[in-house]
């Protein structure tokens, strides 16, 4: 598995653009607002699934080997906490989006807003999943199902809607001018259709 010059540019471009994303944020006491959903679902739509999830992975490694590019820092420590798994669910939502979309001739708003919605449902198993684990068994606390929900994913939900909703409206405009470039994923069917 051979990954060029442009293709290694991308996947750079699509990490450091998630850590942008964890510093445009609004702190709340358990899991902070941030705009590292947009950036990470954009790496789906753009890059495909295979490098989304390499652009997602190698943000997280840069973060877990130190350097301080997660919303709350970074480290090996950061393993423990308990939003970790948002990062997990990045990188499976990336992968996702970037599997499905990658498969559409056409772009239209419903299909990809559909796809979008079923990533950050990816997103948000694993993130309140985790939430939820590391809460109980590591922070030693009592926390239902229910208020890992109620803490990680009903005051989010609506914005994050929204911004699916953005995305896919973005994606609608930008997607087929890419390709039509020569750029971004499946050109081969989009260029049959015309």
């Amino acid at each position: 598995m051979k990954i060029g010059t442009r293709d290694m540019i991308l996947i750079s471009l699509f990490a450091a653009l998630t850590a942008i994303g964890a510093f445009i944020k609004i702190p709340t006491p358990m899991v902070p607002f941030t705009l590292q959903f947009l950036f990470c679902t954009f790496a789906g739509l753009l890059l495909g699934s295979r490098h989304a999830l390499y652009s997602q992975l190698l943000y997280i490694f840069i973060g877990l080997i130190g350097i301080p590019i997660f919303a709350n820092g970074g480290g090996l420590t950061y393993l423990l906490q308990p939003t970790f798994g948002y990062l997990i669910g990045f990188a499976a939502c990336a992968y996702f989006v970037g599997f499905f979309s990658e498969h559409k001739g056409q772009i239209k708003f419903w299909p990809i807003f559909g796809i979008i919605v079923l990533g950050l449902i990816v997103d948000y198993v694993c993130g309140v999943g985790y939430l939820y684990l590391v809460v109980n068994f590591y922070l030693q606390k009592d926390m239902s199902i229910w208020s890992a929900l109620m803490v990680g994913f009903i005051p989010y939900v609506t914005f994050d809607v929204l911004q699916s909703a953005l995305i896919a409206l973005i994606a609608v405009k930008i997607i087929p001018v890419i390709r039509r470039a020569g750029y971004g994923t499946n050109q081969e069917s989009f260029r049959a259709e015309g």
